[in-house]
């Protein structure tokens, strides 16, 4: 069986070849824009995330990261990493991304559900990750019909992961935005419109992903279910 036929190209292959482009173009154009315009606080991001964590008593630590666009919040060590330049610049960029990572603070520390629903199927993710192609592939390979369905549903918790994950980025943002209203760092319309725009690009990259998790997931079900359909 040609598992990677002209149908995978078409529907699959190319679409997100072209989502995935596009949202990396958006995330690099806007971040290259924004972080060019100095916040109206003359803060930087390091100091946003320091101002952040004492008022709102999150006792997150900081630290750096060498990868540019790498900033993340690890849960795990309850640490807030950024990456160089949005540490040290005081541009809109760097403004929100700092507190977008801070809203993920926020949506641990509240016990929010999107949180908890992605952590509990974390595992299954990542590991049906590494092994859910290889029992779908030699499933469709050796016919072995309940191999691809185990297969299938590995893979269905990746994509899962991946649908989580757009409404957990998006709430981020806003509650980052939140906080830095909140804390009047926002003080020109040119520093919202700013942060918007580099947290919709960002939210992009989400949206490709989880498009790009359905389209494959979609497609590896119609070939289980033809070769169910067939025995």
């Amino acid at each position: 069986m040609f598992f990677f036929n002209s149908g995978y190209f078409l529907f699959v292959m190319i679409p997100a070849l072209i989502l995935s482009g596009l949202a990396q173009a958006a995330v690099t154009g806007a971040y290259r824009k924004w972080k060019q315009r100095p916040n109206g606080a003359g803060v930087s991001g390091v100091r946003v995330a320091e101002m952040i964590n004492r008022t709102y008593s999150f006792g997150i630590q900081l630290e750096g990261t060498q990868s540019e666009l790498g900033d993340h919040f690890d849960p795990t060590q309850k640490v807030v990493r950024l990456s160089p330049a949005v540490a040290r610049d005081a541009s809109i960029a760097s403004m929100a991304i700092s507190a977008h990572e801070f809203g993920h603070v926020q949506q641990y520390a509240e016990g929010s559900a999107l949180i908890k629903a992605r952590m509990a199927i974390l595992p299954m993710a990542r590991y049906g990750s590494n092994i859910a192609y290889i029992f779908i592939l030699l499933g469709l390979f050796m016919n072995f019909v309940g191999l691809a369905w185990v297969g299938l549903g590995l893979f269905f918790f990746v994509t899962l992961f991946s649908v989580l994950t757009l409404p957990i980025e998006l709430d981020a943002s806003r509650r980052g935005m939140k906080m830095l209203d909140e804390l009047n760092l926002l003080q020109t319309r040119e520093d919202r419109d700013g942060a918007q725009a580099v947290l919709r690009a960002a939210a992009f990259t989400y949206l490709a992903a989880m498009f790009v998790a359905i389209l494959n997931f979609v497609y590896y079900a119609m070939l289980v279910s033809n070769m169910s359909r067939r025995n």
